[in-house]
């Protein structure tokens, strides 16, 4: 998001959190994918901030090799007398967290950085200045950042309604599940938000793979592999909502098992997928290992697929809806996790915290009745609330003790820390 056509700003919910951030002491360092918008964020942040300040690019070569060479003349040229300092693509330097320490024991400025991939920056800054760093994480758009957006008044009427129990009038719930299935099958990359037409979001979306592919796959891992690389993620994409079949994967991409093991942890850790893992209390009756695997991204997820049909003709609608919820949860903080015991009983999402679990179930079509499974987990569990995303209208029931909420898909948005434990 760097380029002259990039000065739309659409408000990320990070944002507020950064700018409670702003008068504490530590390092803030804001993971992500490229292109979600971290330097768009960070400029709208550094923009609002009184001077002396200064925004750096690490993709300036020369300036990232006097940081990494000399940091002291670094420090003299850039940060002394500085109140804020902000870096940019900060996992281009090589020793970055020794010499970022450096800076934080010696001068009194802010830093914050940003860099687009977990595991770079994790190894080269978070081993280094433990104590002196927070970690903050930037998703592509979330469905209510989205509609914030796309239509501000639509959204608050949708919270107050969802506060209230209440429903929405049919015609405003079919423009939700309109907009709801436009973001399933284009994702939330800020660029696609703002494009034009079919023809520029399809551009939008293999620049971004070629990138991703080129510069962090090629360039920081320096994988031998690209062909069998490329050859998984495409079977990954093909596999949202399962669980990850390594023999099969191994098969279709010509990688060995750990060779494998070594990629999934790379697209895990660049932001390309997500890896769903067991929940479970009894390890002999919940036995299943293996983790479910979904897409950061759903507009990623379809280009590998080339799909960018509408529901009605989908095979995979039913998939794209339940990773579609998932990354809405990631993107609210939830680790995910899944239930699914040896005699076949499976809950699709298991939102643990604060001493408590709550079940969530995802439908693609409409539902009036909590299922077998979720009644499964009610009684060994006994949760207080469970919920029910579908693609019908507001309603709620009991079973043993549970309050089970069916809400409307697109209401996931409305989630807040307080409707999970």
């Amino acid at each position: 998001m760097k380029n002259s056509r990039d000065k739309i700003y659409i408000p990320r919910t990070l944002e507020g959190k950064i700018q409670k951030l702003l008068d504490a002491p530590e390092i803030l360092a804001i993971f992500g994918a490229r292109q979600v918008g971290k330097t768009t964020l960070m400029r709208h942040v550094f923009d609002s901030l009184e001077e002396p300040k200064i925004f750096l690019d690490f993709e300036d070569p020369e300036l990232v090799s006097l940081f990494d060479e000399d940091v002291k003349t670094f420090a003299r040229l850039y940060v002394e007398g500085k109140k804020y300092v902000f870096i940019d693509e900060f996992q281009h330097s090589i020793v970055g967290g020794k010499h970022l320490k450096f800076l934080y024991d010696h001068y009194s400025a802010k830093f914050l950085i940003s860099g687009s991939s977990s595991l770079e920056l994790a190894v080269k800054a978070a081993s280094a200045l433990v104590g002196r760093i927070f970690i903050l994480e930037l998703y592509p758009l979330s469905f209510q950042e989205l509609l914030s957006y796309r239509a501000p008044q639509l959204f608050s009427v949708l919270r107050e309604k969802i506060s209230r129990n209440e429903d929405l009038p049919r015609v405003l719930h079919s423009q939700f599940m309109d907009l709801l299935e436009e973001f399933t099958l284009w994702g939330g990359y800020p660029r696609i938000a703002t494009a034009r037409d079919r023809e520029e979001k399809v551009q939008i979306l293999k620049g971004i793979l070629s990138t991703y592919l080129l510069r962090d796959i090629k360039g920081f891992f320096r994988l031998a592999t690209e062909s069998g690389f490329q050859k998984l993620l495409k079977a990954l994409a093909l596999q949202v909502g399962g669980l990850v079949r390594y023999g099969e994967l191994s098969r279709v991409s010509g990688l060995s098992y750990p060779a494998l093991k070594k990629h999934l942890s790379i697209l895990e850790e660049t932001y390309m997928i997500s890896l769903a893992r067991p929940f479970f209390t009894n390890r002999r009756l919940e036995i299943v290992k293996n983790p479910k695997v979904y897409f950061q991204d759903l507009g990623i997820r379809n280009y590998l697929c080339r799909d960018f049909r509408n529901w009605e003709v989908r095979t995979d609608r039913g998939a794209l809806i339940e990773n579609f919820v998932a990354s809405e949860l990631l993107k609210k903080g939830v680790s995910l996790r899944f239930w699914r015991t040896k005699s076949g009983g499976e809950v699709d999402f298991v939102i643990q915290g604060k001493g408590e679990v709550t079940p969530v179930e995802v439908k693609s079509g409409v539902a009036t009745t909590p299922g077998k499974s979720l009644v499964s987990f009610i009684r060994k569990y006994r949760p207080s609330r469970a919920y029910v995303f579908h693609s019908g209208v507001l309603s709620s029931s009991e079973t043993n003790g549970t309050k089970v909420w069916f809400w409307p898909l697109y209401a996931v948005s409305c989630l807040e820390e307080g409707d999970v434990p």
